[in-house]
């Protein structure tokens, strides 16, 4: 219809008229990757979260300043290190724990409250007269170092048998008016990360008091590495043979 002469169209808000043209989310597939090396500490590295999206920004009106990014908070922490019948040491967040809040920000601690100021973020100083895209990413994972021995003991006798941890985030793509505060819930992202590790201390050998005879198989051929067969098992069926002998 078109707009009648004495009366000016209103144009479409900011809000009205940011879109997100992609979002991509996911999780690597490489498993947890642990190092032992330490005599101290076990670490382990999970897979990363990734997110990422691509924005198409109007014009900016007069001097608003636009941050669009990824602001995250974690919704659920179990974190638990066993060590035998000694007791667990846990890394917790007492509010979230105990239900008086919902959720807790996963910021850098620095640029609160995006996750961060690098790819996860960007700002669009207006005025500005043309469209505009824009890509943000971010990515989390977890890389703590756990330690072998009781953490209230001045021992470092490894006794850590298990690592529990479950933890429940939200990820928002959001645009804030740095002026007034304004905030645009773009995009909401779930996801959770899971692990049990259960690392098995190993026995010191012995020197035996007594020696002990040679078994006459310990002399001869075949070797383990040649008599050694990979085996398939399954549940509902017959083994089958995957890697014979090389015997």
């Amino acid at each position: 219809m078109g707009c009648i002469q004495s009366i000016r169209c209103k144009p479409k808000s900011f809000r009205d008229s940011i879109i997100v043209l992609e979002v991509n989310t996911s999780i690597d597939s490489n498993p947890t990757s642990i190092d032992e090396s330490s005599s101290v500490v076990l670490r382990y590295r999970t897979p990363h979260f990734r997110a990422c999206a691509r924005i198409l920004v109007p014009p900016v009106p007069g001097k608003e300043t636009w941050t669009i990014g990824w602001i995250q908070a974690c919704n659920h922490m179990e974190f638990f290190n066993t060590y035998g019948h000694k007791g667990m040491s846990s890394w917790e967040l007492p509010d979230l724990r105990d239900g008086k809040i919902q959720a807790i920000s996963d910021s850098d601690g620095v640029n609160y409250p995006w996750y961060g100021n690098t790819t996860e973020t960007c700002t669009i100083v207006g005025p500005t007269k043309k469209d505009s895209k824009f890509t943000v990413s971010m990515n989390d994972n977890f890389y703590p170092s756990v330690t072998w021995g009781v953490p209230i003991s001045d021992s470092n006798v490894p006794q850590l048998s298990s690592i529990h941890r479950d933890q429940s985030f939200t990820t928002w793509l959001v645009a804030i008016n740095q002026a007034t505060t304004e905030t645009l819930v773009l995009q909401t992202i779930r996801w959770r990360m899971r692990l049990h590790i259960q690392p098995i201390a190993q026995e010191q050998p012995q020197i035996l008091g007594r020696n002990e005879p040679i078994p006459s198989n310990a002399m001869v051929k075949p070797n383990a590495n040649d008599a050694q067969v990979l085996m398939w098992r399954p549940k509902s069926a017959d083994p089958v043979v995957v890697i014979p002998p090389k015997c």
